[in-house]
């Protein structure tokens, strides 16, 4: 067995959620997903699919009429955007294992800005890649990007930057100067911009469109930039696995035979399903980015409120991302809860090292008044360490 799959660290945030999952007592908010189910008009479209017999191969890109789709979606927050630069992909997870198969060999260059979700650190060694990462740093709670030290860090001869933002967990996101600034230094030293922006519709903060400031805003559509997407998380999708890419137009047929070899292509029902959604959009995300933003509102201040909490208001994402002051070790911190409180929360050195001392409690509740019953139970778990 190759040493790079065995050296692989095991998810920190399933090792948690093991230890607690099937008991009925438990709180759970350790997974970056909502609990509410997909809308009634998305999962029909699906079993209509299935009823038609669509129970078939597709193209390896996807349906046309399913990139079509997406590439007004796109065009519509991001300007012009033709479906010759989009691949449908099984998932997000895909979507980003995909691109960088497509641009990493053993030995390139890659650097990660961190803390971040750990398949995006764990891909690239997968394949072989010396990975470097650049951390975020915190200030009074937020996570800041040092600026200088990322360009510092990308030279000629980096192959790639992995970026996400709205960023899980910390919350952080990129603004307009700062992407210029690093797209303007990755055209000067060749490096490929991978751009995770899945979460740029959980945004909180002031927007024209709708969405995070995006690479696609500024780029060319010749640039070395490939963004990946998702329907899991505005769209309230995330176990259909549905994903996809824009990347370059030259880049999509060798896309199509990179596909065929991993998936051969996702399942006509799901992009059925991801059609309807994408089509209907205007009925599903406005709504759940608002109740997202109801979720934040009601979670952090509480969380602030408690002893030993450093936490500020995230601008993106479904993560409140805090320190618990006092406690060392996230991962033995998170299972304590787990046991001791019957609370579920992601440990935060699964994300970065220097994340330790960190905890992300996802707020993507379909009832608010769990996140409340979950601070209860972190501010008596405390109230019995004194």
């Amino acid at each position: 067995m190759r040493p790079a799959i065995l050296n692989l660290e095991e998810s920190k945030i399933r090792e948690v959620a093991n230890a607690g999952i099937g008991r009925s007592d438990v709180l759970a908010f350790w997974f970056g997903e909502s609990d509410e189910v997909t809308p009634d008009f998305i999962r029909e479209a699906a079993i209509e699919s299935i009823r038609a017999g669509e129970t078939f191969y597709a193209h390896n890109l996807g349906l046309a009429e399913l990139r079509e789709a997406v590439a007004a979606y796109t065009s519509r927050l991001h300007g012009p955007m033709g479906s010759e630069r989009i691949a449908i992909t099984s998932g997000g997870v895909n979507a980003l294992m995909l691109a960088m198969q497509m641009l990493v060999e053993a030995g390139d260059d890659v650097v990660a800005v961190t803390p971040v979700w750990p398949n995006l650190t764990a891909q690239p060694l997968i394949l072989g890649a010396r990975l470097r990462r650049v951390s975020l740093q915190p200030q009074a709670g937020a996570w800041k990007l040092d600026l200088a030290q990322l360009l510092d860090a990308v030279r000629p001869g980096t192959k790639l930057l992995i970026l996400n933002a709205p960023n899980n967990p910390t919350g952080w996101t990129l603004t307009r100067a700062e992407q210029q600034a690093i797209l303007d230094h990755c055209r000067r030293t060749g490096t490929w911009i991978l751009a995770d922006e899945v979460y740029e519709r959980l945004y909180y903060g002031p927007t024209e469109t709708g969405c995070a400031p995006s690479f696609l805003d500024i780029a060319g559509p010749d640039d070395r930039l490939v963004v990946a997407h998702s329907f899991s998380k505005s769209f309230l999708m995330t176990g259909w696995r549905l994903g996809w890419l824009v990347m370059p137009a030259a880049m999509t047929h060798p896309m199509g035979k990179l596909i065929e070899f991993n998936t051969s292509c996702a399942s006509v029902f799901t992009q059925r399903a991801g059609l309807a959604a994408v089509q209907r959009t205007a009925e599903v995300t406005p709504r759940v980015v608002a109740h997202l933003k109801a979720c934040r509102d009601r979670l952090v201040p509480q969380l602030q409120a408690l002893p030993g909490v450093e936490l500020a208001l995230p601008a993106g994402g479904m993560y409140a991302f805090f320190k618990l002051g006092g406690f060392g070790d996230s991962l033995k911190l998170a299972k304590r809860l787990v046991v001791e409180a019957g609370l579920g929360i992601a440990p935060g050195n699964a994300f970065a090292p220097q994340a330790q001392g960190w905890l992300r409690w996802c707020f993507a509740s379909k009832d608010p008044a769990r996140l409340d019953r979950g601070v209860e139970r972190l501010q008596g778990w405390l109230g019995r360490q004194g």
